[in-house]
């Protein structure tokens, strides 16, 4: 191999700087850590894009479905949700065959069904993100994990977000995905103490 066929390897993420430990493991995951994980969402496009890739995740590690991002957004229109309220059976058929996403079937015709509980609860509270920060009066939950093994699978808010969600029409939204979600958008704030990215 020549000397100008050889490039120089993209930095490591450092796993001893004390960030979150699951995200050391790659680039993107890195970048998702630090630039979005934890912060605070009131935004209903990417409440719904998070609703979205958390349900995907289900039985699945968190790098598969980031690295599908892309594909995800194309597949959905870019996480519209009038959008996605709206495809037909032929659309959402198709993406069985997209390479780009999860091809599952229940979890494809489910983002329609999310869709639409989703749409309702804008109808009913202006705004999903109204719906969703009500449950901790608009502040986000912020723990003090010293370590990945102090992060819990589900709480009890998780629990009671979950059944109402389940009762609004809504699916893949158990108490371990709904936590998850509630990382992911910062309505708790799950970062270790020792994370740069943890609040000061």
């Amino acid at each position: 191999m020549s000397e100008a066929s050889v490039t120089a390897p993209e930095s490591v993420p450092d796993p001893h700087d004390g960030t979150c430990g699951w995200a050391t493991g790659s680039r993107a995951m890195r970048a998702y850590h630090d630039a979005e994980w934890g912060v605070p969402s009131r935004d209903d496009r990417h409440l719904f894009e998070m609703l979205t890739l958390e349900g995907a995740q289900a039985g699945l590690s968190w790098s598969t479905i980031l690295n599908r991002r892309a594909g995800y957004a194309k597949a959905f229109h870019d996480f519209d949700v009038e959008a996605v309220a709206a495809m037909s059976d032929e659309e959402l058929g198709a993406l069985m065959g997209d390479e780009g996403i999860i091809r599952n079937r229940l979890k494809i015709y489910g983002t329609r069904k999310n869709a639409l509980a989703f749409q309702k609860v804008q109808q009913e509270f202006g705004a999903f993100a109204d719906y969703l920060w009500g449950w901790v009066g608009g502040v986000p939950v912020v723990n003090h994990p010293r370590g990945l093994g102090d992060l819990p699978a589900t709480t009890e808010l998780s629990d009671r977000l979950s059944k109402d969600l389940k009762k609004r029409g809504f699916t893949f939204v158990g108490s371990t995905i709904v936590y998850a979600y509630l990382q992911s958008v910062g309505v708790v704030d799950d970062h270790v103490d020792s994370c740069p990215r943890k609040p000061r």
